[in-house]
């Protein structure tokens, strides 16, 4: 325990040496309900010969893909489809979509859908320009090279990745996620279109919106200094607890889906700076493992990583407290954490997220809580999770 304590606080230390030598990077964003239209003339009038589009079938059996390209059809502008998205991408894939996007001669890809379509588009843009294997940029950091340019139209509120330069994508030989990230990966422009939002069933809504939520907490809570994750973690989060009930008990509500679609976006700002954390941790391993989708993996953990490191980091959640109205200045702190991390367990409620899952395997336990206390040591949190208080984390939520 000492030895991993030892090796995180170098790491932080080491992070902290190189924060002023870090650039922050943030792209154009087009937001408001028809700016999906903006992007994709943005796009046309660039040095773009042909575009991949990345989705996945059922936003093209529903019109939704072809909808959010409408002005690039107006236009005739060249474009290739790859609708092979699944579900937690694997690296095979990203081959398949790579194997499009040579056939075609495309020089520039485009990702509309969720998490998965925009780290599929991410992944195969940066195959596209090295020939190096792609297991092998498995870090923060690794991408190094050029990719091939990005754009991105999130149909889901949650991700944040069309706001971030990482991508998740899956190992399917170890049943392992990995993050993998460079400059390039960051999308140049993204399109913020509620309207394409207006028909996301409920559960997805809510699953998502905890995944945005989370990604709000991790970057507020953690301790790297670095840009404008506060603002933007305090901004998200506020967005998300005004508006996240309402999308979910009535997708129709335009105003809703524009909050969470910014809230989504100021999120993946965040992280983007400073990373995630524990939640993301032990995350990660439900979703290789068993196929939980992320932000339902997110929203059952959070809670209990929240009350892990609450003493740590208690004058953030405080200041959490106040800004979502649970409270007010002049509170102790520590009752005000307690009543953060309280109103989180009750949006989490509120829009029918469970606190268990039965597809979590008692037998697997020891080595999902290691293998998320390793994944761990790479992130700044307030407090490092070891292997026994994942494990207790995991007792909980296994139905």
């Amino acid at each position: 325990m000492a030895v991993r304590n030892l090796r995180h606080r170098f790491f932080l230390a080491m992070i902290r040496v190189m924060t002023p030598f870090m650039t922050e990077t943030r792209n154009i964003a087009f937001a408001g309900p028809g700016s999906s239209r903006q992007l994709c003339q943005h796009i046309a009038s660039l040095d773009v010969q042909k575009l991949l589009v990345v989705t996945d079938k059922p936003l093209r059996e529903l019109g939704i893909a072809d909808q959010a390209i409408v002005a690039l059809a107006d236009e005739g502008f060249p474009v290739a489809w790859f609708d092979g998205v699944m579900p937690d991408p694997t690296y095979e894939q990203v081959e398949a979509g790579l194997a499009v996007l040579k056939v075609q001669r495309c020089d520039a890809v485009l990702a509309i859908g969720g998490g998965s379509a925009m780290d599929t588009a991410k992944m195969i843009a940066a195959c596209a320009t090295s020939s190096e294997d792609p297991r092998n940029w498995k870090g923060l950091g690794k991408v190094k090279h050029e990719a091939l340019p990005i754009y991105a139209i999130p149909t889901t509120a949650g991700t944040g990745s069309e706001a971030t330069s990482g991508a998740v994508v899956k190992d399917a030989a170890t049943q392992s996620k990995s993050i993998v990230s460079g400059p390039s990966m960051l999308p140049k422009a993204t399109a913020l279109d509620a309207q394409l939002m207006l028909g996301l069933p409920p559960h997805i809504t809510a699953a998502t919106g905890m995944d945005a939520l989370t990604h709000a907490i991790e970057a507020y809570i953690g301790v790297w200094e670095r840009g404008s994750r506060l603002e933007d973690g305090r901004i998200a989060v506020k967005l998300i607890f005004k508006h996240l009930a309402r999308a979910y008990t009535h997708g129709d509500d335009l105003a809703a889906r524009e909050g969470m679609a910014l809230a989504a976006y100021y999120g993946g700002m965040a992280i983007n700076q400073v990373s995630v954390g524990s939640v993301h941790a032990i995350a990660h391993q439900l979703g290789g493992k068993y196929g939980i989708p992320h932000g339902l993996a997110n929203a059952m953990v959070l809670p209990h990583v929240l009350e892990y490191c609450r003493e740590e980091a208690e004058s953030r959640l405080a200041e959490l407290a106040v800004v979502i109205g649970a409270g007010e200045q002049g509170e102790a702190p520590a009752q005000l954490a307690h009543k953060f991390i309280a109103a989180v367990r009750e949006l989490r409620t509120q829009v029918g997220i469970p606190d268990r899952s039965d597809l979590i395997q008692r037998e697997d336990h020891n080595d999902l809580a290691a293998a998320a206390a390793a994944e761990c040591m790479d992130y700044p949190v307030p407090r490092l999770l070891d292997e026994a208080s994942a494990l207790a984390i995991l007792n909980q939520i296994t139905a």
